[in-house]
């Protein structure tokens, strides 16, 4: 399911740039970020909660945990907040976007470190563990924080547009 998220988020964002009347480096990025955290994060999680919540015990088998630990109510819980989190930022934007960045990839970094210690110490390496869900555990942050750092970085104020444009201008000294 996940190479379908995957797949929605970059042909939603290049329709949504080819239908963009900008097309700025700037605006590149921006938009790759919000279809990052829109659907991968706030789709993807809403799904993950939904498996963990009403189907936990096939997700147990697909991770290769015990059915009926209480425990994944609570996982499915939280998949909801950053589920809820990652659709907010289709209508709220600038530091909720960091926030969000930085919450999801907390969330996400430590699922990563979970399955592999789940790895090392009891050799699961079932596909829930150790294949899709720990790649996308890792590469979703990655992605998320390269796009933030680059739509940050090239990002104009509207004071840096006006003296790029009065660039041809002498200086006054």
């Amino acid at each position: 399911m996940i190479y379908i998220f995957l797949m929605v988020t970059l042909i939603g964002a290049v329709l949504h740039l080819f239908l963009s009347k900008t097309r700025t480096k700037n605006r590149i990025f921006e938009v790759f970020l919000l279809w990052f955290l829109v659907v991968m994060v706030g789709i993807g999680s809403i799904w993950a909660f939904m498996g963990h919540v009403f189907f936990a015990d096939m997700v147990a088998a697909a991770i290769g945990w015990p059915a009926g630990s209480p425990f994944q109510f609570e996982v499915g819980i939280a998949n909801l907040s950053y589920g809820i989190l990652g659709l907010l930022c289709w209508k709220f934007r600038d530091n909720f976007w960091t926030a969000a960045v930085i919450a999801i990839s907390t969330f996400y970094l430590g699922d990563a470190y979970g399955h592999i210690a789940n790895i090392m110490q009891t050799g699961n390496i079932a596909a829930g563990n150790a294949g899709y869900a720990l790649y996308a555990d890792i590469l979703v942050p990655l992605v998320l924080i390269c796009l933030l750092i680059a739509y940050k970085a090239t990002f104009k104020k509207p004071n840096e547009l006006i003296e790029q444009e009065d660039d041809y201008l002498p200086k006054s000294t």
